[in-house]
């Protein structure tokens, strides 16, 4: 196991296109780090610059302290999981996973392979199939394949470019759990880079977002989603993404297309002398006003809005509504949109209500929201003008209690497994 550490890291091709622009990132011993961003923004050519498949253009890269820009990844002691697996189709799950160890030659005996196959099979539960070739096997257990020859080599740090996006949904869901459980027991340093929502909150210690080869941030899941610092990182967190709405300045108040919010303490001092400003409001702060206690309702705002759509789920019901945006900050959402691999459609705010609300398409609801869920940005920089540095330090304090506390029960658990065993 070991740190990694990223010192303004750029890459730079023949044409002059910065693919990955002064990138600068401590990863610590042990740490799950999610690489995110929409297509295009760098994060694999980041990934591929850490294990020694692309060069380096400028900027330092130590691994455990020791500078590794010349090294052959051969000699980086990192083991890559790839999106397409990279399995040999002739070779049995214990050839492929027992590969990396045969390729030196000698340094391992083969009662060692043997009991370093057996264990990394046991963890992935492949027991059962390690006599079976790639084709026999599902999108699945082909990805445990890989996953084993990632571990057999206990390496310094595992690294995985995408690795479940060619699986279906409720495998992804499998593998996510177990990718989760077997980090955790392990403890091995991790940089796992994908574009699933789901995957960068749920897996993640940290989560770096990554915007045209510029880091925007690095912070817990839940301080990404609390306090982003710009409008980028605000979209792209979330799913449903965040609501973006045109806000007017009018007396002490402001002025969204639905509603007029109060501007307490908080939002005047961070609006200060705009007059325009981006209000950010995630799906999930608003409430169907009709089932919102009274003393609750009295603390928000209401407002009525025609529902054009709505889809049940089961767990939650989203309400679309659609508006016509403010000319002002019209380009700057559309641009935002594009950046976000949107489709640039129709603007629409999106509400996740609880399942059992009776709102449905054509009706013409009265919904509520706090003006505490409420984010503003400036149109011009994009900056956060709500953000909370201290809340959001003190958030990422609480996740790296949460994850020394998990890895130590993961490996509490894994010596009592281990214990029962023998």
């Amino acid at each position: 196991m070991a740190s990694i550490t990223l010192n303004h890291i750029v890459k730079q091709y023949g044409d002059g296109f910065p693919a990955v622009n002064d990138v600068s990132l401590d990863i610590a011993d042990g740490e799950f780090v999610i690489l995110v961003g929409p297509s295009g923004c760098g994060k694999s050519t980041l990934l591929r610059m850490i294990v020694g498949l692309e060069d380096i253009t400028s900027g330092d890269l130590e691994i455990d302290g020791k500078r590794v820009n010349d090294l052959a990844p051969r000699n980086r002691d990192l083991a890559m999981v790839f999106q397409n697996y990279a399995l040999y189709p002739h070779l049995t799950v214990y050839e492929n996973i027992a590969f990396p160890l045969r390729l030196t030659k000698g340094q391992y005996s083969d009662s060692e392979i043997d009991s370093r196959v057996r264990n990394a099979s046991s963890l992935l539960e492949l027991d059962e199939h390690l006599d079976r070739k790639p084709a026999n096997l599902s999108g699945g257990q082909r990805q445990r394949v890989a996953m084993g020859r990632a571990i057999v080599r206990q390496a310094q740090a595992f690294l995985f470019d995408e690795p479940l996006s060619n699986l279906d949904a409720k495998l992804r869901g499998q593998m996510r759990t177990e990718i989760a459980r077997l980090q955790r027991r392990l403890a091995t340093t991790t940089v796992y880079v994908t574009h699933d929502q789901t995957e960068a909150m749920t897996l993640g210690d940290r989560v770096a977002v990554l915007r045209r080869g510029v880091l925007q941030q690095v912070a817990s899941p839940r301080a990404l989603y609390d306090q982003p610092v710009n409008l980028f990182v605000a979209g792209f967190i979330g799913s449903p993404p965040m609501n973006f709405l045109p806000g007017r300045v009018d007396g002490d108040h402001l002025v969204v297309p639905f509603a007029r919010i109060p501007m307490d303490e908080r939002l005047r001092t961070a609006i200060g002398s705009r007059d325009l400003v981006i209000v950010g409001i995630r799906p999930d702060a608003f409430e169907d006003a009709d089932v919102v206690s009274s003393d609750k309702r009295g603390d928000g705002v209401t407002f009525d809005a025609d529902v054009d759509v709505t889809e049940w789920l089961g767990s939650e019901l989203y309400a679309y509504v659609p508006f016509e945006t403010d000319p002002a900050v019209q380009k700057q959402l559309e641009e935002l949109d594009r950046e976000l691999d949107g489709e640039g459609m129709r603007t629409q705010l999106v509400v996740a209500l609880d399942s059992l609300s009776s709102i449905r398409d054509g009706d013409a609801a009265t919904l509520w929201f706090d003006p505490a869920s409420v984010h503003v940005f400036d149109p011009e920089s994009q900056d956060s003008l709500t953000r909370d540095d201290d809340k959001a330090a003190s958030i990422d304090a609480d996740a790296a209690k949460a994850r020394q506390r998990a890895t130590a029960r993961a490996k509490e658990r894994a010596a009592r497994e281990d214990a029962a065993a023998s």
